[in-house]
């Protein structure tokens, strides 16, 4: 009797100590690695900008706090043997909301659909611990093995599989969102390439991140250079977050781009008035004019480009251009006939032609898409007639 009691309790214990393993290698790594920029955040937006989250800090303590919840939760059910690892579902379910803050237009909190996730989940858990506990007395004591290869444990170790699976499902694994979040934490931290870096082969994006790299490249003096290299999504208006814009910032201070321009404006203004004024009351940096010049293309307005262009740049010889703005002269060339405004850019005409006679080479609108999308990304001529 008392060997069997002992392997009862080596099986629990080994039982437990694999639970814990997985848990705290999980939910360290999920929340070191993947969700740290997610959560620095949420904890801006709530505190207010009070308080700032570190990453190995924050993710030290909320795996420990979670733990003790599960010890909590252990010594209330005594879930041991087949069924241990159903102690760690409320951890793994707070771990899972606060993976997912949920924020709207005004960057005020809001639960979604965790509001009745949540109950419903515990509810379900309440009724599994219930029913483990009942299954426990028809459990063979005496079928106890101490490994780690033993079938209880494997189990419990499918179990937290399972969880954690559920985790990474119910969280916010939105790939925009985190290239957002971890090209403002970059960009607060003056790390230009780092914001420029994180998803820049993705064609997934949004009018806050167009802005976010607009702001980098505007910083590095590449705008002119590279802005279209990245997906572009919006408009002019939506690359400062001024009136009529649908971009926003969530932890970087406008303040820090308006500084970069030249002042803060002390009324409400669409980008368009707001550079005008800057230009108006000598406050302009030598970054308006890109935002000026990248603005228009951006919308597509070449002719308003070509007009503006040579208050900024010289148009004697375009070598000397910012590759945007040589394709962009290119272009208008090509559709206007207009043979007084450069010197012809061999090159570039041919590239732009070359694109534009996918048209007559492949007849389905979708395949033709592709094949441009394949060979002439990141040109202001794919954007024009692509995006």
């Amino acid at each position: 009797m008392r060997r069997d009691n002992t392997n009862k309790k080596s099986g629990t214990t080994t039982v437990r100590v694999v639970c814990a393993v997985c848990f705290w290698l999980f939910s360290f790594i999920w929340l070191y690695a993947f969700q740290s920029d997610v959560l620095a955040i949420s904890q801006h937006v709530l505190s207010e900008g009070v308080t700032h989250y570190n990453r190995l800090v924050g993710a030290i303590f909320i795996t420990l706090v979670l733990y003790i919840l599960q010890l909590v939760v252990y010594f209330m059910t005594r879930l041991s043997r087949n069924t241990h690892a159903l102690t760690y579902l409320p951890s793994m379910l707070i771990l899972a909301v606060v993976s997912d803050f949920n924020f709207n237009e005004n960057l005020d909190y809001t639960l979604g659909a965790w509001a009745w996730i949540v109950p419903l989940v515990l509810v379900l858990w309440i009724g599994c611990v219930w029913l483990s506990k009942q299954m426990l007395s028809y459990d063979n004591q005496n079928n106890v093995t101490a490994g780690f290869f033993s079938p209880k444990v494997w189990q419990n170790v499918l179990l937290m599989l399972g969880m954690m699976f559920l985790v990474t499902l119910m969280s916010n694994t939105n790939a925009v969102f985190h290239y957002q979040t971890h090209a403002e934490i970059s960009l607060l931290h003056g790390d230009d390439d780092e914001a420029l870096r994180v998803g820049e082969r993705s064609l997934e994006t949004n009018p806050s991140l167009t802005m976010l790299r607009a702001f980098a490249l505007s910083r590095k003096g590449e705008m002119g250079e590279h802005l279209f290299e990245y997906a572009i999504e919006g408009n002019s208006a939506d690359m400062l977050p001024l009136k009529g814009s649908r971009s926003r910032l969530m932890i970087l201070p406008a303040d820090t781009i308006y500084k970069h321009l030249g002042g803060r404006p002390k009324i409400q203004l669409d980008i368009w008035q707001y550079l005008n004024a800057l230009e108006r009351d000598t406050l302009a940096t030598r970054a308006v004019a890109d935002y000026v010049l990248c603005g228009y293309l951006v919308d597509k307005k070449l002719s308003d480009f070509v007009r503006v262009l040579p208050k900024y740049y010289g148009l004697t010889d375009s070598t000397y251009l910012p590759r945007h703005y040589r394709e962009a002269l290119v272009l208008y060339r090509s559709n206007r006939g207009d043979t007084a405004i450069i010197h012809q850019d061999s090159i570039l005409y041919e590239k732009w032609r070359a694109i534009r006679d996918l048209k007559k080479e492949i007849s389905n609108p979708s395949a033709r898409r592709v094949r441009a999308l394949e060979k002439y990304r990141g040109s202001y001529f794919y954007y024009y007639l692509y995006q």
